[in-house]
């Protein structure tokens, strides 16, 4: 890996850690926002809610423009427009404003998201997808921490001005060192990428299974193991913890070994972890819980790692950008039938029916991934 590509993938790694921070570390500042606008907490929560949404509807069309126009300008643009909106929300005037620019910072996110997995050549792509999992992970554990001494120290427009110094060490960074768009001798095509569907819907399934920790872990440590507010969050960060770590390694293995025995042994430490968690009992206390959770989410890292790379590896060059979009609106789908589906099986059955209903879906994104057969299963050059 020479220096230039090094400095690129850092690039599009700091793109995609300011594009979760975005998300994580806004949560964190909602009761200080609420304080300072005097608004309810329903008002605030479009802070979080309008970029989610902007991210969600725009991701697969900025995608194609990319493939259209190129991505590297267009990367350009959105780590640019994500920079100068943070820095905007941090002045915000009013609540209704705050709300305006954190959708344009959505917008930004969306470029930075779909692009950061198709500005790259495809060399060593699975080492590039487990880094930029791994910075993901790095951002969603990073931003509740960051967030709350960020806010003690300086108030909550420090949460958002953190971002600006990111913001421009990546935009230099991927003006110097990303590969100029190519000069195509004919435009790229405008039809929708032939990308594997299987793909598509194992990262939804896996992704609602990762999203159910998130929404049900909170409610079993406060209410079977009587865990305080710090506690709860200590317990929680142990799966980000995990993806960061296993992050990179998962993506070498998949270099080395393909992408389909990466993504069958991902499920099956997923579903392991699952049907563990649908096990435990208050008896085991802490330990019963962190454990599964750390084979869940280690499972995670490694089919985050071959799936994505199985599909950016399918698709033609011309159409990477409009493919990472649709790849990103898979994960965003996941999350959010993740919240409603698995956050429905919790109210009527407890955590355990939740996690046995989980370790169903893997199962089920297993027979998926056994279908796709070995098509990918060959080592990415």
């Amino acid at each position: 890996m020479n220096p230039s590509y090094r400095w690129a993938l850092a690039s599009v790694s700091l793109s995609m850690l300011l594009a979760s921070l975005g998300t994580s570390i806004a949560n964190v500042g909602l009761p200080a926002m609420a304080t300072a606008f005097d608004a309810s907490f329903a008002e605030v929560q479009s802070i979080v809610l309008v970029y989610l949404m902007v991210i969600t509807v725009t991701v697969v069309g900025v995608g194609r423009l990319a493939d259209l126009t190129g991505r590297r300008r267009l990367l350009l643009i959105g780590i640019g427009l994500f920079t100068v909106a943070s820095g905007l929300c941090a002045i915000a005037p009013t609540l209704r404003m705050l709300v305006a620019l954190r959708a344009v910072q959505g917008l930004g996110a969306a470029i930075m998201m779909a692009l950061s997995m198709a500005a790259l050549p495809k060399a060593r792509i699975g080492s590039a997808m487990g880094l930029l999992g791994t910075m993901s992970a790095a951002g969603t554990a990073l931003g509740p921490a960051l967030g709350g001494m960020l806010i003690a120290e300086f108030g909550w427009p420090s949460i958002f001005l953190i971002s600006i110094p990111i913001g421009i060490a990546a935009l230099l960074l991927a003006y110097c060192f990303l590969p100029a768009d190519s000069v195509r001798s004919k435009p790229a095509s405008s039809a929708p990428p032939k990308i594997p569907r299987a793909g598509l819907a194992m990262n939804v399934l896996v992704t609602a299974v990762v999203m159910a920790t998130l929404v049900i872990g909170p409610f079993y440590l406060a209410g079977e193991l009587a865990l305080d507010a710090a506690a709860i969050g200590l317990v929680m960060s142990c799966g980000p913890i995990v993806s960061v770590l296993t992050g990179v390694p998962a993506g070498r293995l998949v270099d080395r070994v393909g992408t389909h025995q990466v993504t069958i042994a991902g499920l099956i430490g997923m579903a392991c972890g699952a049907a563990g968690l649908a096990m435990t009992s208050a008896s085991l206390g802490v330990a019963g819980y962190i454990a599964p959770l750390v084979i869940l989410t280690a499972g995670y890292a490694l089919f985050q790692a071959a799936n994505n790379t199985a599909v950016m590896s399918a698709v033609a060059d011309e159409q990477r950008g409009a493919a990472s979009g649709i790849l990103t609106l898979s994960r965003n789908l996941g999350l959010i039938s993740g919240t409603c589906v698995m956050g429905l099986v919790f109210t009527v059955g407890g955590m355990h029916l939740a996690f046995a209903f989980a370790a169903l879906l893997i199962l089920a994104a297993m027979a998926i991934a056994q279908g796709r057969g070995h098509s990918f299963s060959n080592r990415v050059d």
